[in-house]
């Protein structure tokens, strides 16, 4: 993705971020199945059904990162890729449930985990790093990002009624949408 640069606080130290977005081809049999290689399937849905709680299905995403960074005389490069991720043996769908609409619900379950890491790179690359600190930084902001997409994700299950409100599923899948294409990713 975008590499950003900085001077470091305190030295001369050059600091830059380079993300880059994980994503193999999809491998039916792998239990993960990373954004934004396609849109989800039905088929991607393996877990038992819960018999308890409002959901009809259930779409175990989350996202990563692992890097490593060097020091090339005064600057240190970070390189970070994003994993955004579906686990397939953790998502469920519940018999008589498998329409369109339903889909499109878990989808954006998905959308929501993949603008999250987006805002979480964001985060990084405004952050002023500097050599001796800088993986504190990113990991914090990182934990700071997993809270705020487990909030996301429980807002709008709540606002859309576990889906039951169309209206505001759409209102949803709209502001994504428009997120994610801001921040470079299509959903």
């Amino acid at each position: 993705m975008r590499t950003e640069a900085r001077p470091a606080t305190g030295d001369a130290t050059i600091v830059q971020v380079v993300f880059k977005m994980a994503a193999p081809p999809d491998d039916p049999a792998s239990d993960t199945l990373f954004y934004p290689t396609r849109k989800l399937r039905w088929s991607d849905f393996r877990g038992t059904p819960s018999m308890r709680g409002p959901s009809a299905a259930v779409a175990y995403t989350s996202f990563a990162y692992e890097g490593g960074s060097r020091l090339y005389k005064d600057t240190l490069r970070i390189t970070l890729t994003l994993q955004v991720f579906f686990v397939r043996s953790a998502s469920w769908v519940r018999a008589g449930n498998r329409d369109a609409y339903s889909l499109a619900h878990e989808q954006l379950h998905f959308d929501i985990t993949c603008l999250v890491a987006q805002r979480f790179r964001q985060k990084i690359q405004a952050l002023p790093l500097t050599r001796d600190d800088y993986d504190s930084r990113i990991q914090y902001e990182y934990l700071e990002s997993f809270r705020e997409m487990n909030r996301l994700q429980e807002a709008f299950d709540e606002e859309t009624g576990h889906g039951a409100h169309a209206a505001v599923q759409r209102a949803w899948a709209d502001r994504v949408a428009r997120e994610l294409k801001a921040a470079g990713m299509t959903p």
